[in-house]
């Protein structure tokens, strides 16, 4: 079995972040030319606000939709605080 770690690794790796773009990584390297490590809260939370339909939606080019879940997300990060793997 795979621990819940190891589960948030593979999906953040494999999931699709744009057309033809696959994982956080290549998503912070294509809208925001950095690498993942480096992204603000603000712009991680563009890219999953991107979710479920991340062919429509850019976190590059954000529309009002985009900026309302992004506070929201923002907003969730807050009161859930840092998350900690074993």
């Amino acid at each position: 079995t795979w621990s819940k770690k190891r589960i948030m690794e593979v999906y953040l790796n494999v999931i699709e972040t744009g057309d033809g773009i696959y994982g956080v990584e290549a998503a912070a390297r294509t809208y925001f030319h950095k690498s993942a490590g480096r992204l603000t809260a603000g712009e991680a939370a563009l890219i999953a606000a991107c979710l479920p339909n991340p062919r429509k939606r850019n976190p590059a080019s954000p529309t009002a939709y985009l900026l309302r879940r992004q506070a929201r997300i923002l907003d969730l990060m807050v009161k859930i605080g840092e998350v900690k793997f074993r």
